[in-house]
């Protein structure tokens, strides 16, 4: 019988559990608690392409006008808020699972890219920021010769 356990793969369901577990989840009986204050940092996949960075963020429910976007050396930083809705007072909630509140994700690129390129766009949910890398980082096929 051969193991096919992923331990790398298992780690990483892990951490994002303990991620999970302590990003601040509120409770309507918490007392004190101020649901706005809530930080919480949305779900995030980067992949990379020949030319491109490619990020995606899950931010259903929040206004593009509530996100902003941003690269500083070689830096990209994503930011935004889901406010609390205030239609339904707190005592009537009996479950609280979405987050609310800031965010804000940054992310090294280890790549220049080109700042006046960048694109972003919202879908479904779903912010796609793409990141086209400047022209000496793309890779490049060198003929050979005979």
């Amino acid at each position: 019988m051969v193991n096919t356990r992923e331990p790398f793969k298992e780690m990483m369901v892990l951490q994002d559990r303990m991620n999970r577990l302590f990003q601040g989840s509120v409770a309507p009986e918490d007392e004190g608690e101020d649901f706005e204050s809530t930080s919480w940092n949305p779900p995030v996949d980067i992949y990379e392409t020949r030319d491109d960075i490619v990020v995606n963020v899950e931010v259903p429910g929040i206004s593009k006008d509530l996100i902003s976007v941003e690269v500083k050396d070689e830096v990209l930083i994503i930011h935004g808020e889901r406010p609390f809705e205030k239609d339904v007072g707190k005592e009537q909630y009996h479950r609280i699972e979405r987050a609310y509140g800031k965010f804000r994700r940054s992310f090294i690129l280890g790549v220049q890219v080109q700042i006046d390129r960048i694109k972003a766009s919202y879908r479904d949910g779903v912010l796609e920021i793409s990141l086209p890398k400047v022209e000496e980082v793309r890779p490049k096929t060198i003929e050979i010769s005979e």
